[in-house]
């Protein structure tokens, strides 16, 4: 009976992945990995079997089931398995399921933590989420339910909303209907933490804007105190091209 490593890749380049990742990933046998991480992970563990288990939104191109059962069935094959999952396994990452299917059977885990796409996007536009006097809360939220359904409220300072790339104009409009005030400051960050990343200001009565510039991109979506660009602003630098370092 072998072991599953749940890591978090990262919300992009495979450089934002952790030195911990990097060195659990070098000692798998078999990785089934998500659709949005960077393919030059695969230097760090060349001789392992790569599957793609990838699911974009709520479209599942694997079903979760099946992932379950791949798990089980790899662990009870192999010594190390390792589940490489986008940004933090822990952050709308489907862990949950995962672990408890593995406990079910007795397998151990391990779960190494990643950069989730709201902490990258705040390093990209260089606005911190949490704001000395003006941003002590933020709440991290899927705009969509995966009835359809459209979840916006106001439960912190800074609101960050993953997977609403698709629901900007009904995303504000909601946000106004829930108490925010429509010159609220509002960043949209779009393939955060890759070396194209977008990002794009607007005030919540005009976030219907964004949509053109971020359409079918991974979108992130900062409302509220997280959102404002600072004082004395510095423009950040272009990202830089991905490449195998490592980030601690």
């Amino acid at each position: 009976m072998g072991r599953v490593v749940f890591i978090g890749a990262g919300p992009g380049a495979a450089d934002l992945i952790t030195v911990r990742g990097a060195q659990r990933l070098a000692q798998a046998d078999v990785v089934l990995f998500d659709a949005l991480t960077d393919p030059a992970l695969r230097q760090y563990a060349p001789q392992a079997r790569w599957i793609d288990v990838g699911k974009r939104g709520f479209c599942d191109s694997t079903g979760q089931a099946t992932i379950d059962a791949m798990l089980v069935r790899f662990a009870q094959q192999h010594a190390v398995v390792v589940r490489l999952k986008g940004g933090d396994p822990s952050i709308f990452g489907r862990l949950e399921e995962e672990l408890q299917a593995l406990a079910a059977h007795g397998i151990a885990c391990e779960v190494v933590p990643g950069v989730t796409a709201a902490i990258a996007a705040a390093a990209a536009t260089q606005r911190p989420l949490t704001r000395r006097g003006a941003g002590r809360s933020v709440a991290l939220t899927t705009a969509m339910t995966r009835e359809g359904q459209l979840q916006a409220g106001r439960s912190a300072d800074t609101e960050v909303f993953y997977m609403a790339g698709r629901q900007l104009a009904r995303l504000g409009r909601q946000l106004r209907q829930a108490g925010w005030a429509h010159d609220t400051p509002v960043n949209v960050v779009s393939r955060a933490g890759w070396p194209d990343q977008l990002s794009s200001d607007h005030l919540l009565a005009d976030l219907a804007a964004a949509a053109v510039l971020h359409a079918g991109r991974p979108t992130v979506v900062v409302v509220g105190a997280g959102a404002a660009p600072l004082p004395a602003a510095i423009t950040p630098a272009p990202a830089q091209a991905a490449s195998p370092q490592l980030a601690s």
